[in-house]
Order: structure tokens, then C-alpha cells, then sequence
């Protein structure tokens, strides 16, 4: 695989129109509004592309007929030469043919490594929602907590915030979450209890990320946060989108609470950060 120098990421937009799963974390890396990587089989005509967000999640896409670039995708995904230094998790366009090749790949890697071994890699799911509206609406009116204090993220702290779902993780910085993003933040007995930001933002779209603090799960926090930034999705004439791992069920819950229906699920595969 070739890395894709940023100038030319307009070459990975056309093909990655044609995939019908949500993309927007890539679409992230691809508009700048965070860092990433992108690798190909060409730089010059580019068909088969791998689109590696920093936050830990990636995609494949294009042609998977390009044995070459399939030999250093497989190198990539068991971390032959170790250049991968955290855990990854890789979802493919289900209509490329991507998922067979893969699962080979991990099936081989595998059956060279003890059942214990901390290098296996294995695969989940990954769901992709719809937004009911109607569902939304009536379980705003029962369970949203009118006694807690919800603010609008104002940036502060943007570096030093905790969580495995923050802003810092999907913007640049803090000014350019403020000019484009959108985020709240519950407080409860003066501590924060929970977030709801736009991990990603287009024209028409908002995909939600949500970080609630411990000691604070469990009391219908998130779930007002996310109401919060849904409203404006809507006042805003948004989509809100969501997307999780299947076995995350507070997530998966959450989520079917809020008026999101599971529409698609495809294949989740992590990988280890660990060399071969």
C-alpha cells in the first residue's frame, strides 16, 4: 500500500461515494477535520484505498482485485513489520468483496497463534442506525431529566478532557470544533456528568458522539445530553446519526431509547497493535 499525500485526497471522494454503510468518520480524515492516514494502490490513479482515522477506526474500499496491494493490506492487518502501534478496528464496503479476503487473512494469522495469544484478532459487528423521529419525539417527552443543568460546549478544557469518546479525538483543535462542531455538556452537583458532540459534521448530517463520566452511568444522563443535540440536529435541518459496535450494549440501547433503528449490520474486525 502507498500513502496518499494529503493534497490528493480528492482522489478517494468518488469511490467512497459509492459505499452504502456509514463513512463519515473517513470523510473526517478525508476533509481535514482531523488527521489520519489514507493508503493506496496507486498515487497517481488510485483504485483500491484504506482510509485509517487517528481515533482508531478505518475502511476499505475500491477494487479488491489488486493482488499487490491485497499482499500489504494482509501485512498491514496482522502488523508484519509492527508499524502499527495501537489496536485498529476496520469495517469494509460490503458490496467490494472485501469481507471474504479479510476474514482469510485473520483466519490464517490467527491459526499460527495460541487461542490465549493477545495478537489474535478477531471480529464483531458493527451497526449502522436509522433516525425515527416519531420514536424520538415520545421518548423525549417521558425520560428527558428536567432538573439537570445542560451547557453548550464552549471549548475550554478541549485538551485536557477524559474519555474514550471526546472531541479532541475527531476535530483538529478547539477553535475549529467551535467554528464547525457542536457539543453539550450535562452537569450534575458541579461535576460533568455527560457529553453529546457532533463527532462529524456535513451539510445534511451530524453523527453523535456521547462520553458519560463514571459515577454517573445508569441515571438517564446521556440520554438527555443526547436529546439536547438532537434538537438542534433537527432545529438545524440534521440528520443525527448513529453508529456503534453491537456488543456495545449501553450504546446499542441508548440508541434504540433515542428513535435510532438498527438498519444494517456488517462485519467489525480488530486488529492488534501487537507485531507478529
Amino acid at each position: 500500500m502507498l500513502k496518499l499525500d494529503s493534497r490528493d485526497y480528492a482522489l478517494a471522494w468518488p469511490l467512497l461515494k459509492e459505499v452504502k454503510i456509514n463513512t463519515l468518520f473517513a470523510e473526517g480524515v478525508l476533509s481535514g477535520q482531523t488527521t489520519g492516514s489514507v493508503y493506496v494502490d496507486s498515487v497517481d490513479n488510485p483504485r483500491s484505498f484504506y482510509v485509517a482515522h487517528e481515533y482508531g477506526m478505518s475502511l476499505v474500499y475500491g477494487d479488491s482485485g489488486n493482488e499487490e496491494f491485497n499482499r500489504s493490506l494482509s501485512d498491514y492487518i496482522t502488523n508484519k513489520t509492527g508499524h502499527r502501534h495501537s489496536a485498529e478496528w476496520l469495517q469494509a464496503d460490503p458490496a467490494g468483496g472485501w469481507d471474504p479476503l479479510i476474514e482469510a487473512m485473520l483466519t490464517e494469522h490467527n491459526a499460527q497463534l495460541d487461542a490465549e495469544d493477545s495478537r489474535r484478532m478477531y471480529i464483531q459487528t458493527r451497526v449502522n442506525f436509522t433516525f425515527d423521529p416519531e420514536v424520538y419525539n415520545r421518548a423525549k417527552a417521558q425520560g428527558f431529566r428536567q432538573d439537570a443543568e445542560i451547557v453548550q460546549m464552549n471549548g475550554e478544557g478541549f485538551g485536557e478532557q477524559e474519555g474514550a469518546v471526546i472531541p479532541r479525538y475527531f476535530w483538529r483543535d478547539a477553535e475549529h470544533f467551535l467554528a464547525s462542531g457542536k457539543g453539550y455538556t450535562l452537569l450534575w452537583e458541579g461535576e460533568q456528568a455527560s457529553s453529546a458532540f457532533s463527532a462529524y459534521r456535513t451539510t445534511d448530517q451530524l453523527e453523535i458522539g456521547i462520553e458519560s463520566a463514571p459515577g454517573h452511568r445508569g441515571k438517564h444522563f446521556a440520554f438527555s445530553v443526547c436529546c439536547r443535540l438532537i434538537d438542534y440536529c433537527l432545529e438545524q435541518g440534521l440528520e443525527p446519526v448513529w453508529g456503534c459496535r453491537l456488543e456495545n450494549v449501553g450504546s446499542y440501547r441508548l440508541a434504540q431509547k433515542l428513535g435510532f433503528k438498527p438498519r444494517l449490520n456488517i462485519p467489525y474486525y480488530r486488529l492488534s497493535e501487537l507485531p507478529v
